[in-house]
């Protein structure tokens, strides 16, 4: 029975999971390169996704970030900065599954080599321990873009080799993050109580927009994507939710990636 529903979705049919795209995305840069006279460069191998754009805002005002004039894409900019000796490039306000995949693949073809997305969540079951930021290690998929990346039975996940690099000790006070799932919806204003609830049984930490679109990409590409969820809000259920903290948390936001970075290149 469930066999003949799927057939009547649109986003289950016609998926050919080994069958190449017609649309590149080197080639739509290679387009917005000539119409845009953008000359060929490196961007920095390790990029941040700020879906929120405070981590942007934070890093411009103290004259910390200058646009990249190598990235071509045409939706989006991409500011550098240096934490640590090491460039970092960063596109703010890539919000939802579908755009944060588009930029995803834009980047991998331009010289990313680590992707690093850091998005507000809404707390579902709140951690035991007091921590700001959630690993996301499994994404439920609640959205449309996974769906043509990988096939319905498989699961987003954190590649194993990322998630033993940043395996977290919750106990330990000096870890800045917990792991957690999380359920990536493309229709925020439809979290139901139904659908909240659902969740919260299954042990769901919080919800959020983008992980499990950006963790089906990289494992369809074999790319390497890291994605934490900044525990923000209740879903604005009591007024003076969305308090992230000072300078609407960029501070923690930078030791985040500082921290990831080292864990990672060890």
């Amino acid at each position: 029975m469930s066999s003949v529903q799927d057939e009547t979705i649109a986003i289950l049919k016609h998926k050919s999971y080994d069958e190449t795209s017609l649309f590149q995305p080197i080639n739509l840069l290679r387009e917005s390169r000539r119409q845009n006279s953008i000359n060929h460069g490196e961007i920095p191998s390790i990029c941040i996704l700020d879906p929120d754009g405070d981590l942007v805002n934070y890093l411009k005002n103290r004259s910390k970030a200058t646009i990249n004039k190598y990235w071509a894409c045409y939706h989006s900019h991409l500011y550098s900065f240096d934490i640590n000796a090491i460039t970092v490039g960063i596109i703010p306000c890539a919000v939802g599954a579908s755009y944060a995949v588009l930029i995803a693949e834009q980047l991998f073809v331009s010289g990313c080599e680590l992707l690093i997305s850091i998005t507000s969540a809404g707390i579902i079951n709140k951690p035991n321990y007091n921590k700001q930021f959630a690993l996301i290690t499994q994404a439920i998929r609640d959205e449309g873009t996974s769906y043509h990346y990988l096939p319905k039975d498989k699961p987003a996940l954190l590649c194993p080799k990322l998630c033993k690099k940043l395996k977290a000790n919750a106990k330990d006070k000096k870890s800045l993050w917990v792991e957690a799932k999380s359920w990536t919806t493309d229709a925020p204003y439809r979290e139901t109580q139904t659908a909240i609830s659902a969740m919260k049984e299954d042990k769901i930490t919080c919800v959020e927009m983008e992980a499990a679109a950006l963790y089906a990409f990289a494992k369809a590409k074999d790319k390497d994507v890291v994605c934490f969820a900044h525990l923000t809000n209740t879903m604005a259920q009591d007024e003076g939710d969305f308090e992230k903290g000072e300078d609407f948390g960029s501070l923690e936001m930078l030791a985040l990636i500082e921290e990831v970075i080292k864990k990672i290149k060890q």
